[in-house]
């Protein structure tokens, strides 16, 4: 099989990308805090240094969020019916999402409230 020109495969990153935003809530709400923080990144005018460590945790939990859910469209296809070892790895990939969101708002906190306090 031959691999698809650079510009496609961007192409169909960014489509999977979109797919996210217009089919999963807790994507959407994911994205809606990243474009929070960056209004807030302008706003606030925050350092390079506290900008960068804003957008890596933000990406990290869109991120993970995006792999969140490959893995449980993955399961559900693999074995629709319920299933306590498919629930497992579904949890398992779900805590994932939730650890980095626990670190992003830890260090939001610690980034923001040099700015507002």
């Amino acid at each position: 099989m031959r691999k698809p020109p650079i510009y496609k495969s961007f192409m169909n990153a960014f489509r999977g990308v979109f797919m996210m935003l217009k089919s999963e809530r807790n994507f959407q709400l994911e994205f809606l805090a990243f474009l929070i923080n960056l209004f807030l990144i302008f706003y606030l005018k925050l350092s390079n240094i506290d900008t960068i460590l804003i957008l890596i945790v933000s990406f990290g939990v869109l991120s993970a969020e995006i792999l969140n859910t490959a893995i449980e469209k993955i399961c559900d296809i693999i074995h629709p019916e319920f299933d306590k070892r498919i629930g497992f790895i579904k949890d398992i990939s779900a805590g994932a999402v939730i650890l980095m969101t626990i670190v992003s708002v830890i260090v939001g906190i610690f980034v923001y409230w040099k700015y507002i306090f």
